[in-house]
This record gives structure tokens, C-alpha cells and sequence, in this order.
């Protein structure tokens, strides 16, 4: 699932915080680097809370707001997104040997050692 870039900005917040965040504090830090209305904050963790990215929590008269997933989890699953939408066999292998060959070096080995315990019996 794609996020915009201030659904990314608040996702980047969750992540980078141990507790839950009420809308206060997610907002506070963002307008630390631009202006941004507090209801704007409140709308994009409500749409995400509502998409299953995030999870809210109630905490007397406010929410906490935590992230549902890991941003490596949300960063594979927009990956298998895209590659569901490539429907011929043929077109997929040819997406994943494109993208194989686009990361680096260090990438490449991890996606080597990543398949090699995937190989394996459990």
C-alpha cells in the first residue's frame, strides 16, 4: 500500500518513537520542519488507523497512535504490491531481474543470503 508524503512523514514519527503518540505530539514534531494545521495531523492518523497502517489506541479523551507494522514489513509489502500487479510470468521475472540488478552491492547480497534461507527445509 503506497503512502503520500505526509502519510510518510507521520508513519517516519511512529517509527521513530518507543511509546504511542498521541496527534499533539506527532503534530508538534512535524511542525518542527513545516507548517501544518493539527486537524491536517488528526485527518492523515485517522485515514491511516482506518487502512490497518497504524494502530490507535484510546487514552482517556485522546488516542495513541503506534505504527502496525515495521518499516520493513511496509517497505516488502509495497514490493509484493507491485510485483501482484505484473500478471504475466514472463513480465514478473523480468521485473525482479530488473530490480535485482538496480540495488547495490550490499542489497544484493542480502537478497542472495535471504534466498538461501529460504531454500532451506525448515
Amino acid at each position: 500500500m503506497g503512502l503520500g508524503e505526509l502519510e510518510n512523514d507521520v508513519m517516519r514519527q511512529l517509527w521513530a518513537s518507543e511509546p504511542p503518540l498521541t496527534v499533539r505530539e506527532v503534530h508538534e514534531r512535524l511542525a518542527e520542519n513545516r507548517a501544518l494545521a493539527y486537524t491536517t495531523v488528526m485527518t492523515v492518523l485517522d485515514r491511516l488507523a482506518r487502512k490497518g497502517v497504524v494502530k490507535q489506541e484510546r487514552s482517556g479523551r485522546a488516542y495513541l497512535y503506534s505504527a502496525a507494522h515495521s518499516r520493513e514489513e511496509m517497505a516488502a509489502e509495497l514490493m509484493l504490491d507491485a510485483l501482484g500487479d505484473v500478471d504475466d510470468p514472463s513480465a514478473r521475472l523480468a521485473a525482479l531481474q530488473y530490480f535485482v540488478g538496480r540495488v547495490g552491492t550490499r542489497e544484493a547480497e542480502a537478497i542472495k543470503d535471504a534466498l538461501g534461507g529460504a531454500a532451506r527445509p525448515q
